[in-house]
């Protein structure tokens, strides 16, 4: 899953791609280099990141997904907002799959919305919201934690009709680096849920943090959390550099 921001304050990539043309040009790229799925997010979600209207986010993302559905008729794009308006309005201009960082806890509307349009819904756990997430993140057992919360999110989108489930332990939101990485060693036990499992944990603090680098330098220690993510278990891998990701799965079915 490559992803695209559309922000201009996103930690790595914010404000990068500043007109259309750019745009269509990394979709191209990501395309050309084997992304299955596009993901694009109007909203940062970074810790402390800015909020923003519902206008705005509309504004930022339903033209460019009109766009590229135009150029890119193949794409499958996943639409990255917590907002049932803005999910239904880019589904509506050719979006695929609603990604929900907050699964349906930042908008009572979103099940409703997903069921109605009976789309995939990625459902992510963040703790806190991304302007609180990582103030003084807690937990009994995190891993423990997070799968009796997919649990139960789980039964309470199927009494909406939802059939199509995905989650993502949420790398990064509302963690500690040694959350996460208790999350990722135990990534495993989240097989058990018989749901796919969504891996973000592209360029992020945890591993620029760990080699006291930052997240331009990241991209080798993502290659390696990717490929123990995938030999642990995830079905998808979302991430900046789609050509590298590729190439860990490719690598690591060879072994199956």
């Amino acid at each position: 899953m490559g992803i695209l921001n559309l922000t201009p304050d996103s930690f790595y990539d914010g404000g990068k791609y500043r007109n259309e043309k750019e745009v269509l040009l990394q979709v191209e790229t990501m395309l050309n280099d084997s992304a299955t799925f596009i993901d694009v997010g109007a909203y940062s979600s970074r810790p402390g990141a800015l909020h923003i209207s519902e206008k705005e986010e509309l504004q930022r993302s339903v033209p460019i997904v009109k766009k590229i559905t135009h150029y890119f008729p193949e794409a499958l794009l996943s639409i990255d907002t917590f907002r049932s308006v803005v999910a239904e309005a880019c589904i509506k201009e050719g979006g695929a799959i609603i990604n929900d960082i907050s699964a349906s806890e930042m908008d009572s509307e979103m099940m409703t919305t997903v069921a109605r349009l009976q789309v995939p819904y990625i459902m992510m756990h963040m703790q806190g919201t991304p302007q609180s997430m990582q103030l003084k993140p807690v937990y009994n057992n995190v891993t423990q934690d997070v799968l009796q919360y997919f649990s139960e999110k789980t039964a309470h989108a199927r009494s909406f009709g939802i059939n199509d489930l995905i989650i993502d332990p949420g790398f990064g939101f509302g963690k500690t680096t040694q959350h996460n990485f208790q999350l990722l060693n135990n990534l495993e036990l989240f097989k058990h849920l018989n749901l796919p499992i969504l891996a973000g944990l592209s360029r992020k603090s945890m591993i620029y943090k760990t080699l006291k680098t930052d997240a331009q330098n990241a991209l080798n220690g993502t290659t390696t959390l990717n490929t123990l993510a995938l030999y642990k278990g995830a079905s998808i891998l979302r991430v900046h550099d789609v050509k590298e990701a590729v190439e860990c799965v490719k690598l690591l079915n060879n072994l199956t």
